[in-house]
């Protein structure tokens, strides 16, 4: 097996890949995210959004590594 590094954009490396003999059989994509604080825009999906039934919301959270460990009111 051959290693491979293809280079461009994503047009110009599907192109290269489709005219390589051979089977492929893996692909390692890089693929730059947004910059940092980037706006939420309408339209965009809410990747937790199926997660919300099964979160809790606390007023005033204490994150420390006791508190996390440590059982609530009521549990």
């Amino acid at each position: 097996m051959q290693a491979h590094v293809l280079r461009g954009t994503k047009q110009q490396i599907a192109e290269d890949l489709a005219r390589m003999t051979g089977e492929v059989r893996e692909a390692i994509v890089f693929v730059e995210e947004p910059a940092p604080g980037a706006a939420w825009t309408q339209g965009q999906e809410d990747i937790f959004a199926e997660m919300r039934p099964h979160m809790v919301n606390v007023e005033d959270p204490d994150d420390s590594r006791e508190a996390v460990y440590a059982r609530g009111n009521g549990e």
